[in-house]
């Protein structure tokens, strides 16, 4: 059994665990608010660009005027995959979600004899994938010294994808993140971003449009963009869920170490009962001797 003095340094030590985990929490609540704010405010703004370049590509079709970020090279053999994961950790299961996400994609694609090149978004999602995927890192971006995470770092991001996809280094490109639903609710995601995929509402109208020069042209100008927004919609959805994800552990953490303190104080204060009891028995069988 540990001595009084281990127990009361233990004890000590977890209480000022719970004071760094509590006040994370109360640091990861105000980001959030901030965070939430962000990720929904643009949600309007990518839905509606999803429903116009919907309305877009369905009339362009398969022809052969289609822009290459539409039709696609016509081969499915290389795919990119974006991980977009955190800067830090002390985050519950946020980046092992969206890591897991990619990991099982990816080796499906290696099982069906695909080549798979993974770009890191995130310091956690680099660190956890390098066990097994190291071979198929191609690039990574570091978002650590960002305090808050803007339109030009999407744009970064997204020209990067679209040097590499010109180049022809890819056919595909999936990016995994998580979406954001609530403080104990983040959704792991792929979404395909290249060739672009988009999912009209039935009550869009879209024949009620014409479209100057012509579709082919304004697509040409807005399917970059698209990507952009998507990316930047992913990097919005991933800030909420890290501070929801980290507010709920750290919560938890606080909550836990508050009972650990409970156990030990009790487990104290029954040590210090029966050295007293002892030092007692030991002065009354001294008297009794003498």
């Amino acid at each position: 059994m540990p001595s009084l003095k281990d127990l009361k340094n233990r004890i000590q030590s977890v209480k000022n665990t719970r004071k760094i985990t509590k006040a994370m929490q109360m640091v990861a609540a105000a980001k959030l608010r901030r965070a939430q704010e962000a990720a929904e405010a643009g949600r309007p703004y990518a839905e509606r660009m999803n429903a116009v370049m919907a309305g877009l590509s369905a009339s362009v079709g398969t022809s052969a005027s289609a822009p290459r970020l539409l039709a696609g090279t016509g081969a499915d053999k290389v795919h990119l995959l974006v991980v977009m994961t955190a800067e830090r950790g002390l985050c519950g299961g946020f980046n092992s979600t969206i890591v897991r996400l990619a990991r099982v994609k990816a080796n499906e694609l290696l099982a069906q004899g695909k080549t798979v090149k993974i770009l890191t978004v995130g310091k956690k999602g680099r660190e956890q994938l390098k066990r097994d995927l190291s071979a198929h890192f191609v690039g990574h971006v570091d978002l650590s010294d960002v305090k808050r995470v803007g339109y030009v770092h999407a744009q970064t991001i997204s020209k990067d994808i679209l040097a590499r996809f010109d180049a022809g280094e890819f056919d595909v490109a999936t990016l995994f993140f998580n979406r954001f639903q609530s403080v104990i609710s983040q959704i792991p995601t792929a979404q395909q971003v290249i060739p672009a995929k988009f999912e009209a509402d039935a009550g869009d109208a879209v024949a009620l449009y014409d479209y100057e020069p012509s579709e082919e042209g304004v697509l040409v100008d807005l399917l970059p963009r698209g990507v952009a927004t998507q990316v930047f919609t992913a990097l919005l959805e991933n800030g909420a869920s890290e501070q929801g994800a980290r507010m709920s552990a750290m919560d938890n953490a606080t909550r836990n170490a508050g009972e650990m303190i409970d156990k030990l104080t009790t487990i104290y204060n029954r040590s210090r009962q029966a050295a007293i009891t002892n030092e007692l028995i030991e002065i009354i069988s001294g008297a009794e001797a003498l």
